[in-house]
């Protein structure tokens, strides 16, 4: 597959004679940045019907099948259900209900928002630390949350494990990227960056060299090793998602991404070796429905038999979980439907795998890709950010929520005009039309 580039820019005067760029369009841009949105909180809230009901210990098993969608979800690991929806099934919000704010989609929005009102290409540690602070409660000063209508209220501020870690240390002062050593924080192996730091590729179309650059302190609040690493092949894959082969198909499409973003994991490395493992049992299955059986040997290899350098400790562990996701983007082969139905049968923490595909689809395919994919009208635009973060500015005064991805992509396009011209030395056209980034 080819990058489109302009091999000749001297209609650019602001880029060096003979420089290879790429040209991406504005216009283009913001409706995916509000599709990546969309689809990532379509994903997050259909995938959260079966987090933690499948972790592949004895009361779990067996695991969830094709033939589980659309029967009734059994209980989570904890014995509880979610509020939201007693089927698996896809979970929609449409218009004049806000989608709710979660950990999967409420740490990114918080980075992006950092990223504008600080007018910066590249948040500090201390501008990390101060607006976790600011914007993310602790464990004593959030408020009452209450789960049913007939539950207690009890006590959440939206953190766990490496998060929380994270969260704690800040209080005592201190910054990232010491929050996750692992003589600070020992949960630096978990999930916890893979789902926070994604929007960084898109904040850096087309060079995910810069945006692995800009998302290093983030990453590194919370993880470490195989778990920073896994992070980064999320980030390179949202960052080449603008540039790969429109004329190739979807499936083509994704499985060029994540080759390309492979390289990002380090030669020998446990998630390089799963990423092997598990790319040639999809392309040496003659039988591409056929999900369950690559995802079974993910169990067995890796949960039970401890292959690779991996030793399975949590079902939120960043390397249990990126092999999970990786059985639903290679077997949906860029079906967005598809794609997050088999992450939420997949198991583990399975609302994390899906909001990560459902963003990086729902950016390529835009918000009418959206729709039409899943056969809706009307879907919901607006972000109740103050279900689980605070201190944030009502951009919708006039409608619940308080904020639209209509306003959250416009702030993320001023903050990748900064990335482009200060990062990347590129430019924009003088009709505002195409950023001109430098290919090196």
């Amino acid at each position: 597959m080819l990058i489109s580039l302009l091999t000749s820019p001297m209609s650019f005067g602001e880029l060096e004679e003979n420089r290879q760029v790429t040209k991406i369009s504005r216009s283009d841009y913001i409706q995916q940045l509000q599709g990546f949105w969309l689809g990532q909180n379509i994903a997050n809230w259909t995938g959260l019907i079966t987090e933690m009901d499948k972790v592949g210990t004895p009361q779990t098993l067996p695991f969830y099948t094709d033939e589980d969608w659309g029967r009734p979800d059994l209980k989570a690991i904890w014995g509880e259900f979610v509020p939201h929806s007693s089927t698996i099934d896809f979970y929609f919000e449409h218009s004049g209900t806000p989608w709710g704010a979660d950990d999967d989609t409420d740490i990114e929005y918080m980075y992006a928002y950092l990223h504008d009102q600080l007018k910066t290409s590249k948040l500090s540690a201390n501008q990390i630390r101060d607006g976790w602070l600011h914007h993310i409660y602790s464990e004593e000063d959030a408020p009452l949350f209450q789960k049913f209508p007939t539950s207690k209220p009890i006590v959440e501020n939206f953190l766990w494990v490496s998060n929380e870690q994270a969260r704690k240390l800040m209080e005592r002062g201190m910054s990232p990227p010491k929050t996750s050593e692992p003589e600070n924080n020992s949960n630096y192996m978990m999930i916890d960056a893979q789902l926070t730091t994604e929007i960084f590729g898109l904040l850096a179309p087309a060079r995910p060299d810069v945006a692995i650059d800009i998302a290093y302190l983030p990453v590194r609040t919370t993880a470490m090793g195989d778990a920073q690493w896994i992070s980064q092949f999320y980030i390179a894959m949202h960052s080449l998602a603008s540039v790969a082969d429109k004329s190739e198909t979807l499936a083509s499409q994704i499985l060029w991404l994540a080759e390309q973003s492979s390289s990002y994991l380090p030669p020998n490395s446990t998630p390089a070796k799963m990423y092997a493992f598990i790319k040639e049992h999809y392309l040496n299955n003659p039988n591409k429905d056929d999900w369950e059986s690559t995802r079974d040997a993910i169990y067995h290899r890796y949960q039970l038999e401890r292959t690779d350098g991996y030793v399975y400790r949590e079902p939120f562990d960043s390397g249990i979980n990126f092999a999970a996701s990786l059985v639903s983007l290679f077997y949906g082969e860029g079906n967005i439907a598809r794609t997050i139905q088999i992450g939420s049968l997949t198991g583990w923490d399975s609302d994390n795998p899906t909001a990560t595909w459902g963003g990086l689809l729902g950016f390529i395919i835009g918000p009418q890709g959206i729709a039409e994919a899943f056969g809706q009208s009307n879907l919901s635009d607006t972000y109740w950010i103050h279900r689980t973060r605070r201190n944030f500015p009502d951009q919708t005064q006039d409608t619940l929520g308080e904020d639209s991805f209509t306003k959250m992509a416009e702030r993320e396009m001023r903050t990748v005009d900064r990335v482009v011209v200060q990062r990347m030395k590129g430019s924009i056209t003088t009709d505002g039309q195409y950023w001109v980034i430098p290919i090196h």
